[in-house]
Protein backbone atom coordinates (compact mmCIF):
# COMPACT_ATOMS: atom_id res chain seq x y z
CA UNK A 1 0.00 0.00 0.00
CA UNK A 2 2.75 2.46 0.92
CA UNK A 3 5.16 1.58 -1.83
CA UNK A 4 7.79 4.05 -2.90
CA UNK A 5 6.59 6.19 -5.75
CA UNK A 6 3.02 6.60 -4.58
CA UNK A 7 1.69 9.96 -3.46
CA UNK A 8 0.12 8.25 -0.46
CA UNK A 9 3.58 7.16 0.71
CA UNK A 10 4.91 10.69 0.54
CA UNK A 11 1.81 12.19 2.18
CA UNK A 12 1.64 9.79 5.11
CA UNK A 13 5.38 9.58 5.78
CA UNK A 14 6.25 13.24 5.15
CA UNK A 15 9.02 12.26 2.77
CA UNK A 16 10.29 14.29 -0.16
CA UNK A 17 7.58 14.17 -2.85
CA UNK A 18 10.12 13.99 -5.68
CA UNK A 19 12.48 11.20 -4.55
CA UNK A 20 10.83 9.93 -1.34
CA UNK A 21 14.23 9.19 0.21
CA UNK A 22 14.20 11.48 3.24
CA UNK A 23 11.83 13.31 5.54
CA UNK A 24 11.02 16.92 4.74
CA UNK A 25 11.02 17.73 8.47
CA UNK A 26 13.99 18.26 10.77
CA UNK A 27 12.21 16.28 13.51
CA UNK A 28 10.04 13.39 12.35
CA UNK A 29 7.96 13.40 15.54
CA UNK A 30 5.02 15.83 15.19
CA UNK A 31 4.48 15.75 18.96
CA UNK A 32 7.56 17.91 19.50
CA UNK A 33 5.41 21.01 19.21
CA UNK A 34 8.25 23.53 19.09
CA UNK A 35 9.63 21.80 15.99
CA UNK A 36 6.42 20.73 14.26
CA UNK A 37 6.89 23.19 11.35
CA UNK A 38 10.70 23.09 11.10
CA UNK A 39 11.58 21.81 7.64
CA UNK A 40 14.77 21.16 5.73
CA UNK A 41 15.50 23.76 3.06
CA UNK A 42 16.26 21.19 0.35
CA UNK A 43 16.21 17.45 -0.09
CA UNK A 44 19.73 16.07 0.34
CA UNK A 45 19.05 13.32 -2.24
CA UNK A 46 17.40 15.10 -5.17
CA UNK A 47 17.95 18.76 -4.27
CA UNK A 48 14.24 19.70 -4.35
CA UNK A 49 13.65 23.04 -2.66
CA UNK A 50 10.62 22.50 -0.41
CA UNK A 51 9.64 26.17 -0.28
CA UNK A 52 8.74 26.28 -3.99
CA UNK A 53 8.03 30.01 -3.83
CA UNK A 54 7.93 32.63 -1.07
CA UNK A 55 5.15 31.88 1.43
CA UNK A 56 4.38 28.62 -0.41
CA UNK A 57 2.93 26.84 2.60
CA UNK A 58 0.36 29.57 3.29
CA UNK A 59 -1.78 27.63 0.83
CA UNK A 60 -1.60 24.65 3.16
CA UNK A 61 -3.78 26.60 5.59
CA UNK A 62 -6.73 26.04 3.26
CA UNK A 63 -6.00 22.31 3.17
CA UNK A 64 -5.69 22.34 6.97
CA UNK A 65 -9.07 24.06 7.27
CA UNK A 66 -10.73 21.36 5.17
CA UNK A 67 -9.05 18.58 7.15
CA UNK A 68 -10.10 20.16 10.45
CA UNK A 69 -13.71 20.47 9.26
CA UNK A 70 -13.66 16.77 8.30
CA UNK A 71 -12.17 15.81 11.69
CA UNK A 72 -14.75 17.95 13.50
CA UNK A 73 -17.64 16.36 11.61
CA UNK A 74 -16.25 12.89 12.28
CA UNK A 75 -15.88 13.68 16.00
CA UNK A 76 -19.46 14.94 16.11
CA UNK A 77 -20.86 11.88 14.35
CA UNK A 78 -18.93 9.49 16.60
CA UNK A 79 -19.88 11.28 19.82
CA UNK A 80 -23.48 12.29 19.07
CA UNK A 81 -24.72 9.51 16.83
CA UNK A 82 -22.80 6.48 18.08
CA UNK A 83 -22.37 7.36 21.76
CA UNK A 84 -25.59 9.37 22.12
CA UNK A 85 -24.13 12.21 24.19
CA UNK A 86 -25.65 15.69 24.43
CA UNK A 87 -24.87 18.51 22.01
CA UNK A 88 -22.69 20.22 24.63
CA UNK A 89 -20.67 17.06 25.19
CA UNK A 90 -20.37 16.61 21.42
CA UNK A 91 -19.03 20.15 21.10
CA UNK A 92 -16.51 19.42 23.84
CA UNK A 93 -15.44 16.22 22.08
CA UNK A 94 -14.92 18.17 18.84
CA UNK A 95 -12.73 20.75 20.59
CA UNK A 96 -10.66 18.09 22.39
CA UNK A 97 -10.24 16.06 19.21
CA UNK A 98 -9.07 19.10 17.24
CA UNK A 99 -6.58 20.08 19.95
CA UNK A 100 -5.16 16.56 20.23
CA UNK A 101 -4.86 16.06 16.46
CA UNK A 102 -3.56 19.59 15.72
CA UNK A 103 0.11 18.68 15.03
CA UNK A 104 -0.85 15.69 12.88
CA UNK A 105 -3.35 17.68 10.79
CA UNK A 106 -0.85 20.51 10.41
CA UNK A 107 1.81 18.23 8.93
CA UNK A 108 -0.69 16.27 6.88
CA UNK A 109 -1.93 19.52 5.31
CA UNK A 110 1.61 20.52 4.35
CA UNK A 111 2.30 17.06 2.96
CA UNK A 112 -0.90 17.11 0.90
CA UNK A 113 -0.24 20.63 -0.36
CA UNK A 114 3.30 20.04 -1.61
CA UNK A 115 2.22 16.75 -3.21
CA UNK A 116 -0.34 18.67 -5.28
CA UNK A 117 2.53 20.43 -7.06
CA UNK A 118 5.44 17.96 -7.04
CA UNK A 119 5.30 14.44 -8.44
CA UNK A 120 7.55 11.45 -7.83
CA UNK A 121 10.48 11.17 -10.25
CA UNK A 122 12.34 7.84 -10.11
CA UNK A 123 15.19 9.38 -12.08
CA UNK A 124 15.77 12.21 -9.60
CA UNK A 125 19.41 12.45 -8.66
CA UNK A 126 21.55 14.79 -6.61
CA UNK A 127 22.06 18.10 -8.39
Amino acid sequence: MLKKGSKLNSILTGSCPKCQNESMYLDKNPLHLTKVLKMNENCSHCGLKYQLEPSFFYGAMYVSYGLNVAVGIAAFIVSFVFFGVTIEQSFLSIVITLIVLFPFVLRLARNLYINMFVSYDPKSVQK
